[in-house]
């Protein structure tokens, strides 16, 4: 394990930890930006505080993006990409389906994935060419190889409410192409559990890079595939992203670009 790992590690077990323990006492509830369930409350911010401050005791020269303190400038060649509490609106009524992400890049490329599920206790680790695990045993995604035998999962921006680009026309096409789709509500989770083969195929648009940046390496190094919408070459920076065992692939695609009536 190398020292970003166990750092990674660490932190995201720390973070984990007070959302355990704050999950009964959850305070300064609000709504970013006056948007209807775009939620942050005082876990997110103890969480993300907890996770930079071993990051930068660990790394003081590399820079951070986290979601709710936004950037923190450092050595460009390293970049942590942090989700402190990815589910907040889950975890704020009680919904047990939240976690921890923290991602690392070098040199612009995804090289540590961590995510950490505290209901479940589940440790997703990934890095660069090492694989997944989940709990220290190695993860890989489904051998599903058609679209109609397919469990899929997706979800759906906050900001649904007067967007042309909601969704809601992919997720009905895919209703009827597949045995079913989910929508737990945390998009990191939806990427551990495409790569440990729960769900065959992820999609989900207007995400941020704090949303995929760990769950990305996982599913990748998993053995999985991640594109954009028409199957071309996916950044983190990008907002709407596609993940599958890569059996279902074009499939997905294929239904992804299918003009809008």
């Amino acid at each position: 394990m190398t020292d970003a790992v166990r750092v990674a590690v660490e932190a995201a077990l720390a973070a984990g930890k007070i959302q355990s323990e704050r999950a009964n006492d959850i305070r300064g509830i609000s709504e970013k930006g006056g948007v209807r369930g775009d939620v942050v409350t005082e876990v997110d911010l103890l969480c993300e505080k907890e996770i930079i401050s071993r990051i930068q005791k660990a790394f003081p020269e590399h820079a951070i993006l986290a979601e709710e303190s936004g950037s923190t400038q450092g050595d460009a060649k390293n970049k942590w990409v942090i989700d402190p509490l990815d589910g907040t609106l889950n975890y704020s009524h009680g919904f047990p389906c939240y976690c921890v992400s923290i991602g690392l890049e070098h040199e612009g490329e995804l090289v540590v994935g961590v995510i950490y599920n505290p209901n479940l206790d589940e440790l997703f680790v990934a890095e660069k060419g090492q694989g997944a695990t989940l709990n220290g045993s190695p993860v890989k995604i489904s051998t599903t190889d058609t679209l109609d035998k397919s469990l899929l999962v997706t979800g759906f921006t906050p900001k649904i409410v007067g967007s042309e680009d909601d969704n809601l026309n992919h997720f009905c096409n895919f209703m009827k192409s597949c045995q079913a789709v989910r929508r737990p509500g945390s998009a990191a989770m939806d990427f551990c559990y495409t790569a440990m083969g729960r769900f065959d195929g992820f999609w989900e648009a207007h995400l941020s890079p704090w949303d995929m940046a760990a769950g990305v390496l996982i599913v990748r190094e998993a053995g999985g595939t991640v594109t954009a919408f028409d199957g071309g070459p996916f950044s983190i920076y990008d907002n709407h992203v596609l993940a599958s065992n890569g059996r279902v692939h074009q499939e997905m695609v294929d239904i992804l670009t299918q003009p809008k009536i």
